[in-house]
């Protein structure tokens, strides 16, 4: 039989990106259409590597071509991706910052940033992590990285730093530039010019997600990475109870202030429930239950996901390898769903910052 292109682009703009509501013509995710006889391939070019709908959207594509050309068209869909961005990040060749926040200390913050970059390259995204949480910096020991210093060289006068590579991301930390056995007593203006040259004066090259691990609470540093970078959307994470759950309302309210403004991506519930390694399908909810999940529905953001209490997240942060790279391990799934999750919020938030463009250039 014969068919052409401008039919096969008709029987796809039916198939609609679930997430961005728009077909996958209008969003110009369809490419390198090829007919030969009645075969057909085409590439259908996502907006994340860790897109959690593919299987989903390349199955709606096979239908559409099947219900308004033929199906005796043997259909070949090679999936692939293109990682959206903002219009400028401020650090060239960044396309996404991504901010991991929390009210405040102990409810595992670091861990979530830190398995959510790895989880995000292991979907075969360019990664970068910044540890700007200078009071207590733990990404060093988090990579079995204490005593290593970044390389620096000079351009045109100035200095840049290389950042440290390993397990397949890129890292910068104050911990690599300060004793790790000394406290850091630096006043605001100190705090904000370094976490700056931790953006500006690294040669991170090209990432599609810079995660940044902010320290607790809403203050200097907060209010410089969001104020002089634009930010994507930040991750807030919380433990169960109502203390920190209470905390971490008070982290969102900052990000949703007019004089920041930047998008809340959505929730962790992180020590969501503890599972003994004997009994992995034992779950007892040591601090609470459910309350991160019900913080994302009264502030009407999304649930990332929960992530469970297990000796093994501490151990393997400790051992200098995070739980993530372990294939085997439960909590690699859990991680592996969080930063499918985020990656889709990353597109959502990138998508309806260049829709409000639209409609103000208009």
């Amino acid at each position: 039989m014969e068919f052409t292109k401008e039919q096969v682009l008709q029987a796809l703009g039916n198939v609609e990106e679930p997430d961005l509501k728009k077909d996958l013509v209008t969003l110009n995710m369809i490419q390198d259409i090829h007919i030969e006889g009645n075969k057909l391939s085409f590439s259908v070019v996502l907006t994340t590597p860790a897109c959690p709908l593919k299987a989903l959207i390349e199955n709606a594509c096979r239908n559409a071509i099947g219900h308004f050309i033929s199906k005796d068209i043997e259909v070949t869909v090679n999936m692939t991706s293109h990682v959206t961005s903002q219009k400028n990040t401020g650090v060239p060749g960044v396309k996404n910052i991504i901010a991991v926040a929390s009210g405040k200390g102990g409810v595992g913050k670091s861990t979530v940033s830190v398995n959510l970059a790895l989880a995000l390259s292991k979907t075969g995204a360019k990664v970068g992590l910044i540890d700007a949480d200078i009071y207590g910096p733990s990404i060093p020991i988090m990579f079995g990285l204490e005593g290593e210093r970044p390389k620096a060289t000079q351009e045109n006068g100035k200095t840049r730093i290389e950042p440290i590579e390993k397990f397949g991301i890129k890292l910068l930390s104050i911990g690599f530039f300060t004793d790790p056995n000394q406290p850091v007593p630096w006043r605001g203006p100190m705090v904000s010019t370094a976490v700056k040259q931790l953006f500006n004066d690294a040669d991170w090259g090209e990432l599609d997600y810079l995660v940044v691990d902010l320290p607790p609470g809403t203050g200097d540093i907060h209010i410089t990475v969001t104020q002089s970078f634009p930010v994507t959307g930040a991750v807030i994470v919380t433990t169960p109870q109502n203390v920190a759950l209470a905390d971490a309302k008070k982290g969102i309210g900052m990000f949703l202030m007019p004089a920041i403004n930047v998008p809340i991506m959505g929730i962790v519930e992180n020590m969501a429930y503890f599972t003994p390694e004997e009994l992995p399908d034992n779950k007892y909810y040591i601090f609470g239950q459910g309350g991160g999940k019900r913080l994302a529905q009264q502030l009407d953001v999304p649930f990332l996901g929960e992530i469970p209490l297990i000796k093994g997240i501490s151990d393997s942060g400790d051992a200098g390898r995070p739980i993530v790279l372990d294939e085997d391990d439960v909590m690699t799934t859990a991680f592996m769903e969080m930063a499918r999750r985020v990656a889709q919020q990353v597109s959502i938030c990138n998508a309806q910052k260049a829709d409000n463009l639209n409609v103000v250039n208009n």
